[in-house]
């Protein structure tokens, strides 16, 4: 089965962007845990959660993606910057208990001037720090374009920080097809040889979800800056290939294209019209 949705807006509550993504023709979605510039996360409604289990249920939703805000920063120099991060995420993986079985996706970090090293070894203390060994959810790290000093711009560093972490079953892989495009990985004339590469280096038994995005910029542009599917260097064929590789079956494809629900409703029906059931 295709699982594919879009990012959605989480203000409206789980049975409101469960409905959304039915009427986009989506079975799963991802959404901020809270602004996504940080801040407090509103209260969650157990009702709400309830109706929607049954919703998902009836619909055969896959598992959903959760996202932490772009202002937790693991690795920064700045200790109360650390502290926020480190609040942040041990609030959101309580709070996720309550959609028991889910991801919670995010962007490693910028170790801005430290060193990836230094970088690395920040993350995984927190994630030492946070992570349980009772709870469901599956904390991923995403993999980065490599813009800047992101941490995660290759899949040696995304393996160097599992290697530090003790609860490694706790940890998986969510691929961005733009990021790694972006990040110099020729997902387009040598898609096998990337899913390969990630086999050996990290593991395709962490590859837990996708973001399928096409990307404006060329191989190796290290920019981060997605198009709409089909539109951009990374083109229809080759995200085609990637829902039907035997790499990404049965996890969950997120579309995060600069769209609206009318946009990411035609993107749905036509990757779904190209999936092939395996």
């Amino acid at each position: 089965m295709l699982y594919i949705g879009n990012h959605t807006s989480s203000s409206r509550g789980y049975l409101a962007m469960g409905k959304q993504m039915l009427a986009n023709g989506g079975n799963t979605f991802a959404f901020f845990t809270r602004n996504p510039r940080g801040g407090k996360a509103k209260d969650i409604d157990p009702q709400d959660v309830q109706a929607f289990g049954q919703l998902a249920e009836e619909n055969h939703f896959g598992k959903l993606v959760a996202h932490a805000p772009y202002t937790m920063n693991c690795c920064t120099a700045k200790e109360n910057l650390r502290d926020f991060a480190r609040e942040i995420m041990a609030d959101d993986l309580r709070r996720l208990e309550m959609t028991p079985g889910n991801y919670y996706n995010f962007h490693p970090g910028s170790h801005v001037g430290q060193g990836a090293e230094v970088g690395i070894s920040k993350i995984a203390e927190i994630l030492n720090e946070v992570l349980t060994k009772d709870q469901s959810t599956i904390v991923l790290l995403e993999t980065m374009s490599g813009k800047g000093t992101e941490v995660g711009r290759n899949f040696e560093e995304l393996r160097q920080i599992i290697d530090k972490v003790e609860l490694k079953d706790k940890l998986g892989v969510c691929l961005d097809t733009c990021h790694v495009w972006d990040g110099g990985y020729d997902i387009v004339n040598d898609l096998d040889s990337v899913f390969e590469e990630f086999d050996r280096i990290i593991g395709l038994d962490r590859l837990k979800a996708i973001h399928l995005n096409d990307s404006m910029n060329p191989l190796g542009s290290h920019k981060d800056r997605h198009a709409r599917i089909g539109e951009g260097e990374i083109g229809l064929e080759t995200l085609v290939r990637v829902i039907n590789h035997p790499a990404t079956e049965g996890i969950p494809f997120i579309l995060e294209t600069p769209n609206d629900d009318e946009g990411w409703t035609h993107e749905i029906a036509l990757l779904r019209n190209e999936y092939k059931q395996k």
